[in-house]
């Protein structure tokens, strides 16, 4: 059984999503989806029939005083291929003005983990990872960037959805 990783991450609105502070990340969002759908090693993400996730609902649990979370989530053939990707120079330059849109969040709001070939994660299920992620800390499970961990062998298979 082959694997892929799926990433989530979340971000606490400073204003509502049809704001004039949030305008410029609004205007930005149908190009970094499209860079993304034309990355090396992209697969699926997460979207309505707007083309976009922004009006999906989720992790209403961490929306604390903020305008509101949004929730991106996508599968990648593989970790390098979504980093090459998420540190790119497009993709970086438009998550320099995060601050303007973005509260500051202490804790996790990305999450990686692998699934299986060809299965596009629910939000519940990010939700799931985030909250992993959050009490224990980076694990197979449940990970980031900065500590990854390998595909599951075929012999764990059966903890994966």
């Amino acid at each position: 059984m082959e694997f892929e990783i799926a990433q989530v991450n979340i971000a606490r609105l400073l204003a509502p999503l049809d704001s004039v502070q949030l305008s410029s990340f609004v205007e930005a969002l149908d190009a970094v989806n499209a860079s993304a759908d034309r990355a090396p090693g992209f697969i699926w993400r997460l979207q309505s029939e707007e083309g976009n996730a922004t009006g999906i609902h989720g992790f209403e649990w961490d929306v604390g005083e903020s305008a509101g979370v949004i929730v991106n989530m996508s599968v990648w053939e593989s970790t390098e291929q979504l980093a090459d990707w998420v540190y790119g120079p497009f993709h970086r330059a438009v998550l320099k003005q995060r601050r303007s849109w973005f509260e500051r969040v202490a804790e996790a709001t990305t999450a990686l983990w692998w699934v299986r070939a060809g299965h596009q994660p629910e939000v519940s299920e990010a939700e799931s990872r985030v909250l992993h992620l959050r009490s224990h800390g980076p694990s197979s499970h449940a990970f980031t960037f900065k500590q990854s961990f390998a595909p599951p062998s075929p012999l764990s298979e059966g903890s994966l959805k």
